[in-house]
């Protein structure tokens, strides 16, 4: 699995609706196994930067190329590109993860 992280924030608040209108152009990529798109609700008090999330896990690294690869993927960054002020993205294995267990 891959899990596909990427934070946007806005050039212009008001902007935030037409960014959130272009990302959801990725609901409709079939080759994520779940995609989500969230508004930061910014509780972190060291930092407010990041307004939108686009959270990602696909099956494997062929899985999310057929993602970028699809036209909507491009259609969305026409969209958003314009209006974004940062963009920061990362791809990881969450079996190479550090991770803690609770249920334990």
């Amino acid at each position: 699995m891959i899990r596909h992280i990427v934070f946007f924030s806005a050039r212009d608040a008001k902007d935030l609706d037409l960014i959130r209108a272009g990302l959801s152009l990725l609901t409709e990529i079939p080759h994520a196994e779940r995609l989500e798109i969230g508004e930061n609700v910014k509780t972190d008090q060291l930092g407010g930067e990041v307004d939108l999330v686009v959270y990602g896990e696909f099956a494997d690294e062929a899985a999310l190329a057929a993602y970028k690869a699809h036209p909507n993927y491009q259609k969305s960054i026409d969209i958003v590109r314009p209006l974004r002020d940062m963009r920061v993205a990362a791809d990881y294995d969450p079996q190479r993860a550090l991770t803690v267990r609770t249920d334990a």
